[in-house]
């Protein structure tokens, strides 16, 4: 399935029903009084994060959502009764936004969470109402209140914990597939990923964290550039960045270092704190080099390249140094994750009880 990460959609919820005019009509009761019932409140439009979505893209055929309207109010004290509610099911990570004006509205960061993104209107009130000591007839009535209505962008940035990226054909697809359970496409020449892929890596029992592959970036990636751009909105919630560069190139006159500083100028210009993430180098694809060279050619390229962070040699396609990489990558992750505990208050009619 195509990867869709944004879409705009138009909600209403319902508007709440009119109050009743009506006077009880019994026999041998010549003064029965008002008995005009209130109308019913208007449905609400409900947005929930479920885990088991990773697109937006039945929103993209299903852009109208409209809750019910409430009931009209009825004669002999009734009431009309309320409008269905409608919930609408959105992946984990989707933030919510007016589409006139930009304004964020809503944010989906925890599987389960529910939030009003609609409210439905009040009911009106019945002449029973306005019945007093001075107005014992009152043929008074209010229509009710009209339903939110909303036009609405959404969009997906991907809950990873871990973001690859680097140049196209750096083996960036090669080492997910490697450490994780993502079977992305892969093959011998550039952008051959089109959309972000995710992948579950798994270290020990109840141990795992996620990793996002994004299509390549290029040079002029932030100003449009080439298809990385497009996605780099889903490395603003990693907690880590792995750079990954190509030490093999097919074309020996391509500059590495070049091409490794090019990549953090476009991160910079994106995204100033996107740059300041944690951001490992991985150096891959060093199977294809001579055991003699290596010390060499990586002495030259950090020296060219002016990185002093953490570094880590691999080859993806033979998963050298994978191993020793995913254990530090854990443990850079429960030490980020130790400072979060997010709480959520779950709605309780959304809450399943269990059957006896």
């Amino acid at each position: 399935m195509k990867f869709v990460d944004e879409a705009y959609i138009d909600i209403s919820a319902g508007d709440g029903g009119a109050g009743c005019v009506s006077f009880r009509h019994e026999k041998y009761k010549e003064f029965g009084g008002p008995n005009g019932g209130d109308g019913g409140r208007g449905g609400h439009v409900f947005a929930v994060a479920d885990a088991n979505l990773n697109t937006l893209v039945d929103f993209r055929f299903s852009r109208r959502h409209d809750a019910r309207r409430g009931e009209h109010g009825m004669g002999s004290d009734m009431f009309g009764a309320a409008g269905d509610d409608i919930t609408l099911k959105m992946p984990v990570g989707t933030i919510i936004s007016d589409a006139e004006t930009g304004e964020v509205l809503f944010e989906l960061l925890v599987p389960g969470e529910v939030i009003t993104i609609a409210k439905g209107g009040d009911g009106g009130f019945g002449n029973m109402r306005f019945k007093s000591a001075i107005n014992r007839a009152p043929r008074q009535k209010t229509p009710g209140w009209p339903g939110e209505k909303k036009n609405l962008k959404l969009e997906l940035k991907v809950l990873a914990d871990v973001g690859l990226l680097g140049m196209p054909n750096a083996g960036k697809s090669t080492f997910i597939t490697a450490i994780s359970n993502a079977r992305p496409r892969i093959a011998d020449y550039p952008f051959t990923t089109l959309h972000p892929n995710l992948g579950v890596v798994r270290v020990g029992p109840e141990q795992s964290f996620v990793v996002a592959d994004l299509p390549g970036l290029i040079e002029g990636a932030a100003e449009g550039a080439g298809l990385g751009h497009l996605f780099l909105r889903h490395l603003q919630r990693t907690r880590l960045l792995l750079h990954v560069v190509d030490m093999a190139p097919f074309d020996e006159g391509i500059d590495t270092a070049a091409q490794a500083k090019a990549i953090v100028n476009e991160l910079k210009k994106y995204d100033e704190s996107l740059h300041k993430k944690p951001r490992w180098l991985v150096l891959n694809k060093l199977d294809m080099v001579a055991n003699d060279d290596r010390a060499a050619l990586i002495k030259d390229f950090l020296k060219r390249f002016k990185y002093k962070g953490r570094v880590f040699e691999i080859s993806a396609l033979t998963r050298e140094g994978c191993e020793p990489l995913i254990k530090e990558i854990y443990k850079h992750i429960k030490a980020e994750q130790s400072a979060e505990t997010p709480h959520v208050d779950i709605d309780p009619r959304f809450i399943e009880t269990p059957k006896e």
